[in-house]
């Protein structure tokens, strides 16, 4: 499973990179990203500084299998590069790992002013054309605690163990950290008023989730089998799918989530490969006896012992005090991919079970992935149990939703001992006053 580019012991020339940074040269995750002034293309996040891949390109850097992959994820979107699967992509992986390790020649490290950029000086894009994007509920600790709330008597609904749920989401509205929140307006009603009002949500959210990005895809009408799902999914990133809880318990029922999720799903810029995330692939968490088996589409030996990550996620906050007061931001819970009751393949399986057609850059979501623990709950909703329990803050401040001059900021590492550490990069966004 692993291999000579997840050595813990190899460091990067790259002095920043071995700096408990989230780009450690056993990481190399890919983006979209121009230096100021110039052009989005395609680059390699490495410490506090990216690998610009044109520029690399020029300089006669790759060959054979690697350079070809390299074009591809050299192209201002990456779709190409997903569509070109594991071997490719590992063959980069690999010639990535010899120029930007230690033990890369002298005539590497001599190029470093053409082929790197100060990520500081630089603006992130969205790594690829989103074609379609899927919200799963795979979260089932989330599932459970908002059902309590909801239906204390059936919390979950009567199909959630044995089919991945999901709904098609609004593809347009995601963008990448950074970009500011505009609080939503839409339709309301509070409880005890008879009839619908409009105006800003006052039950604004986040929710913490895992983005799985799509690499090859399927013909319409050629379902994708379990055992061959996990060669499909070509990355992961951090997603904030956020929520105005008020607006969505108004408009949900019959059809689901609409104008609450769509106003802007936020994800962070970076694409953490398979490749990178090897060591880190733990068995799927055991179901609770007397729960169903998954149906036989749906299962695979392979996929239930190294179908999981092991990948921690912290949210944190800060207001506009903290901010004032120089106080760092807030953790406000910290929770693990390990709690995911369906795995990625599973998902990539039951969305083309009927034969619907995904596509390279294709972008589905986890579901908020929570803990059975209130330290690990993976959203305001749970936390302030439905809005009725102040969320004490450092700065003596309380929340029970998010108020404008909020930045919510998401962070992931996979960790295993004997292995570096791959962080995901961060995934923020700040609340601003509505249009």
């Amino acid at each position: 499973m692993t291999d000579h580019t997840h050595d813990a012991r190899r460091h990067s020339w790259v002095a920043s990179a071995n700096d408990d940074s989230d780009f450690p040269v056993q990481n190399l995750p890919l983006g979209v990203f121009a230096p100021r002034g110039e052009r989005p293309r395609g680059g390699v996040a490495i410490g506090d500084a990216i690998l610009d891949l044109p520029a690399a390109l020029q300089t006669g850097l790759f060959d054979g299998l690697a350079q070809e992959a390299a074009e591809a994820a050299a192209l201002p979107g990456l779709n190409r590069f997903l569509d070109l699967g594991a071997g490719p992509r590992q063959m980069l992986r690999e010639r990535l790992f010899e120029i930007l390790s230690d033990e890369a020649p002298a005539a590497v490290r001599e190029l470093a002013p053409r082929i790197l950029h100060r990520a500081a000086d630089c603006t992130l894009h969205l790594p690829a054309t989103i074609g379609d994007y899927t919200d799963f509920n795979a979260g089932i600790r989330h599932a459970t605690n908002v059902g309590e709330l909801l239906r204390p008597d059936t919390p979950l609904p009567p199909n959630y163990k044995y089919v991945p749920l999901a709904y098609h989401g609004r593809a347009s509205s995601i963008r990448p950290s950074g970009t500011k929140v505009h609080h939503p307006s839409g339709q309301r009603r509070p409880a005890g008023d008879s009839v619908p009002s409009f105006g800003p949500s006052t039950s604004l959210d986040y929710e913490i989730e895992l983005g799985i990005w799509i690499g090859p895809g399927n013909p319409l009408g050629e379902p994708i089998p379990i055992a061959e799902a996990h060669a499909h999914v070509a990355g992961f990133c951090l997603l904030n799918d956020w929520s105005a809880r008020d607006i969505q318990a108004w408009e949900y029922q019959p059809l689901g989530p609409f104008l609450a999720k769509s106003f802007l799903t936020s994800i962070s810029p970076w694409i953490i490969t398979p490749e990178a995330l090897r060591p880190f692939r733990v068995p799927q968490t055991p179901r609770p006896e007397g729960d169903p088996a998954p149906l036989h589409h749906l299962w695979c030996e392979f996929d239930q012992t190294h179908g999981a990550l092991a990948v921690d996620l912290e949210v944190l906050l800060t207001t506009k005090i903290t901010r004032a007061r120089n106080m760092p931001p807030q953790r406000l819970s910290l929770a693990s991919t390990r709690h995911l009751y369906w795995t990625f393949a599973q998902m990539v399986t039951h969305h083309t079970t009927g034969g619907c057609n995904l596509m390279a850059g294709d972008l589905f979501a986890s579901g908020t992935i929570s803990t059975p623990e209130p330290s690990g709950w993976g959203s305001l909703l749970e936390l302030s149990r439905g809005g009725q329990t102040d969320v004490h803050l450092a700065s003596g401040e309380t929340r029970r939703f998010l108020e404008d001059g909020d930045e919510v900021i998401f962070r992931a590492r996979a960790l295993r001992e004997g292995f570096a550490p791959i962080g995901f990069g961060e995934c923020r966004g700040m609340v601003v006053a509505g249009h």
